[in-house]
């Protein structure tokens, strides 16, 4: 699960995924009605792959925990965030036994089960393929073998063309000056 990109701003309900950076912040979208807006420097931002769950042992960070639920729903929604107390504290305990439960009160659970929703809503919760990547790595040696028998090797750089290389893939800045403006 990728959940880079994705922001929870404090004084605003709901997440949003950061579109551009500016100068004095970011330009989000909110997840749940696609509505862009500034979010300025001054605002608390929090990543979401930054925030963690206070557990019994080392503290579980937040991807873990949705993916826990993610799990156990079988990629379905979780139980609404505005369930009776008892009944969101005994599903916690269920999808994480080892939760702190002095810690983490019924408005962490709460606000996980909203945002676990919302990401599962806007099809953000996808399991990464992992066996997909074990198959491409996994490559014969005599084929490999065969395969750099037929390459032919290529030049390497002098150190002038790689100072042309540098110099040319420097970023281009335009550069405008000031005009007077006045009677002359």
């Amino acid at each position: 699960m990728d959940l880079s990109g994705v922001i929870s701003i404090s004084g605003i309900g709901g997440l949003h995924k950061v579109i551009a950076q500016t100068k004095n912040g970011v330009i989000v979208e909110s997840l749940a009605d696609k509505k862009r807006f500034p979010a300025y420097a001054s605002s608390k931002i929090s990543s979401l792959e930054d925030i963690s769950i206070y557990t019994t042992g080392d503290d579980m960070p937040l991807k873990d925990a949705i993916k826990k639920i993610f799990d156990k729903e079988k990629g379905g929604a979780a139980p609404d965030h505005k369930s009776a107390e008892a009944e969101l504290i005994k599903y916690m305990g269920s999808v994480i036994p080892e939760y702190d439960k002095d810690r983490v009160h019924i408005s962490d659970i709460r606000k996980l089960l909203n945002w676990y929703n919302l990401l599962q809503k806007t099809d953000l919760l996808t399991k990464e393929p992992e066996k997909a990547e074990a198959a491409h790595s996994d490559i014969p040696k005599a084929n490999a073998e065969a395969d750099h028998k037929h390459k032919v090797p290529a030049k390497k750089a002098t150190t002038a063309g790689a100072q042309k290389l540098k110099k040319t893939d420097a970023p281009k800045v335009k550069i405008q000056t000031a005009r007077k403006s006045g009677a002359a």
